[in-house]
């Protein structure tokens, strides 16, 4: 569904990533996990069309991103839920939700997703007509995630969504990132809280200093000793 290869992404004399290559197959799970400055970000960014690469490859059914703008890989199914949220704190939680469908065709069918959207998320239909600035930064997170369903996305590209939020609240977000798999969205997961990530993903990639280091099924990146002592801890 989505294949990266050997992707180079620099900013000016600093190469964020080096020949990085990782696939998604649909319906997948797919953790990408490291330690701060990896490239964990930049990797979702190239792929969403926010940064251009300076060389390699993203083809996503197909079909080559790398010279797509963000705008036209957002309306072919990619929704991109950044690092910090990226709310519009001014907005209502509803109006947040309603700006994700601007570049879709099917308007009739836009109050069904909202009502999708709701039922998956009750705190937000609660709240639907309060101020996005207002709500707590797991409702926040939460907002983050349903604008992405609301453009009907096929897979999500999800920059740490646990992070800053309480314990219960992690594990709640984690429960509604497989449930929105289970109903048909691939995940690719970006995420420091590398023991939960591993636990929903199906397979998982190492990502140090801007190079992939290790790949396969979660379990058994799970289970490799090197990231357990860097990422997991103790068992």
């Amino acid at each position: 569904m989505l294949e990266v290869h050997d992707l180079t992404v620099r900013y000016g004399n600093i190469e964020a990533l080096r020949d990085v290559s990782l696939r998604v197959d649909e319906g997948d799970v797919v953790a990408l996990i490291g330690a701060n400055g990896a490239g964990k970000t930049t990797t979702l960014r190239a792929i969403s069309g926010l940064v251009r690469p300076y060389r390699g490859s993203i083809r996503y059914r197909g079909q080559e991103l790398t010279r797509l703008s963000a705008e036209r890989v957002t309306a072919m199914g990619i929704a991109h839920v950044p690092e910090g949220r990226a709310i519009f704190a001014n907005l209502s939680v509803q109006e947040n939700l309603l700006l994700a469908t601007y570049a879709r065709r099917d308007r009739s069918r836009v109050q069904e997703d909202l009502d999708l959207v709701y039922s998956l998320l009750p705190r937000l239909a609660e709240r639907r007509r309060q101020n996005a600035g207002t709500l707590s930064g797991g409702e926040q997170q939460m907002l983050a995630i349903g604008r992405a369903l609301m453009s009907r996305a096929q897979v999500m590209l999800l920059d740490e969504p646990s992070m800053g939020l309480a314990p219960v609240l992690v594990v709640e977000i984690f429960r509604l990132l497989q449930e929105i798999n289970r109903q048909g969205t691939t995940l690719l997961l970006v995420e420091q809280n590398a023991r939960m990530a591993l636990q929903i993903a199906r397979r998982a990639y190492v990502l140090e200093a801007g190079r992939i280091v290790l790949a396969g099924a979660a379990r058994e990146v799970a289970s490799d000793p090197a990231v357990r002592d860097a990422y997991l801890g103790a068992a």
